[in-house]
């Protein structure tokens, strides 16, 4: 039942939200020069490789000249760029991703391919569900920026510090994932957008698939 639910929003959200494409897509090409769209190479499902659409909010040629990671203070962000990471805009084009059926709307994020080579064995079972444009991890660190600003190895300090609780977050869904729990995430993750909520993940009851409420995040 999920491919069919994914395939109708993402169709809908596409015909819907085209004149924001538009807009933005207009917005991106006089703030900058460069393409309108990023196109990065993720690990999807079973681990096949695709390429992940974005807005494109940073400059031209950012992977080649920098981190992996981007810190809050990366100098690669355009103006725009800062304000479609705010808001999450930049995550939009994904829903051709969803449409396509490379991604759902809630799963795992996907990851580049040398941080899929460090996943241990257990971790590899996220790669056994498509990758997601939200999902706990999502919203436990959508501050994932203000973490790693003034890190001189924004790379290194990803691993160390955001990496175990994202892929223990993402472990707990594709074991308790079930269509009212995308629902419950999707309305957080709305909610996260909209309200600018700086609130922690969701965490899972034991004998429950739906969160529990999401509590203060205290620390990273």
């Amino acid at each position: 039942m999920k491919r069919p639910i994914d395939l109708i929003c993402s169709g809908l959200g596409l015909i819907v939200l085209s004149p924001v494409f538009g807009v933005l897509a207009l917005w991106i090409k006089l703030d900058s020069s460069g393409p309108i769209f990023y196109r990065g190479v993720r690990v999807g499902r079973h681990g096949k490789a695709f390429r992940m659409f974005k807005f494109r909010s940073m400059v031209q040629n950012a992977d080649k000249i920098g981190a992996a990671s981007t810190p809050e203070d990366d100098p690669r962000v355009t103006r725009i760029g800062s304000f479609l990471r705010a808001y999450k805009l930049d995550e939009l084009p994904q829903l051709l991703n969803v449409f396509k059926g490379e991604m759902s709307l809630v799963g795992p994020r996907p990851q580049v391919a040398w941080a899929v080579e460090l996943y241990s064995p257990e971790q590899k079972r996220v790669l056994s569900v498509r990758p997601g444009i939200t999902d706990y991890a999502s919203l436990r660190f959508q501050d994932e920026g203000k973490i790693l600003a003034g890190s001189s190895d924004p790379d290194k300090d990803y691993l160390e510090k955001i990496h175990p609780e994202k892929m223990r977050l993402s472990l707990e869904y594709v074991r308790k994932q079930s269509f009212w729990l995308d629902c419950e995430i999707l309305a957080r993750t709305l909610v996260a957008v909209v309200v600018g909520s700086r609130r922690r993940a969701p965490r899972i009851n034991a004998e429950s698939n739906v969160p529990t409420e999401i509590v203060p995040h205290h620390g990273n």
